[in-house]
């Protein structure tokens, strides 16, 4: 079996982690354990200040460097402000998890309002676009980077379609998809590996901020292994496709949905 070259090796090592939407969820179980495996880590967010902190806090105690940055990413001003924050107080960039997401309430789609349907486009599509963009412009080798890693936080309804309940946040996800499979291919070249995971029914307030505080019990009794899925067991995945085991995968999109 051929070495590995070195710089593929490298590109994916423990150094710089922004995660979008880390106060709370797979954001925050991904900062935590990152931090464990060796990284620095900004935890950015949208609204609740106090829960970030708790995060920024657990990775600290874990020996780590971290930081809260408050950014709407829809917005293309924030999202440069955000990373030039990392930047100045990090150091250079080497992992980017674009988790930050919203479903809007459910309901058919003949009742959803224009107004839900921009906002979810521009923070799961827009936003992670935009912040993919800032990334590819500090780690690419073709900008004189070191490489790195970006994983997307997609979703298995973008394939089950979430009929009755929000079907413009799969039409988003199938965007996020897409945009993962395009990327990786645009960027392999330049030390920059770009993979998705595709979470199901997983325990966090996305459920209950939708409308339906029984979703998730529901969802996950159908899945095949019988149960919802937790965090970590989301967080787990992202590390390892961000590691060195994972440094020949990219344009994947890796189901975490138990079965479903």
């Amino acid at each position: 079996m051929p070495d590995t070259p070195e710089s593929q090796r490298s590109e994916t090592a423990p150094g710089v982690m922004l995660i979008t939407g880390a106060s709370r969820g797979i954001g925050a179980a991904t900062a935590r354990l990152a931090a464990q495996r060796g990284y620095d880590v900004c935890v950015n967010y949208a609204h609740d200040a106090a829960a970030a902190e708790a995060v920024v806090a657990d990775v600290q105690s874990a020996g780590r460097r971290a930081f809260a940055y408050r950014a709407d990413i829809a917005d293309e001003i924030q999202v440069e402000a955000l990373f030039a924050a990392v930047d100045r107080t990090l150091g250079p960039l080497s992992a980017l998890v674009n988790n930050a997401g919203l479903t809007g309430p459910i309901s058919r789609l003949d009742a959803v309002s224009a107004e839900v349907v921009h906002r979810v486009m521009a923070v799961n599509v827009t936003g992670l676009i935009l912040c993919a963009r800032a990334a590819v412009r500090r780690m690419s080798t073709r900008h004189g980077g070191a490489g790195g890693g970006i994983v997307n936080v997609s979703s298995a309804a973008a394939t089950l379609g979430s009929p009755g309940e929000y079907t413009w946040y799969a039409a988003s996800k199938g965007a996020v998809d897409s945009f993962t499979i395009g990327l990786a291919r645009e960027v392999g070249g330049e030390g920059i590996r770009v993979n998705a995971v595709a979470p199901g029914a997983i325990a966090t307030d996305i459920h209950t901020a939708s409308g339906d505080g029984t979703r998730l019990e529901r969802i996950g009794r159908a899945a095949p292994l019988g149960r919802y899925g937790e965090a970590e067991e989301v967080a787990e995945p992202i590390l390892w496709l961000l590691s060195d085991e994972a440094r020949y995968v990219t344009g994947a999109i890796l189901r975490i949905s138990g079965g479903r």
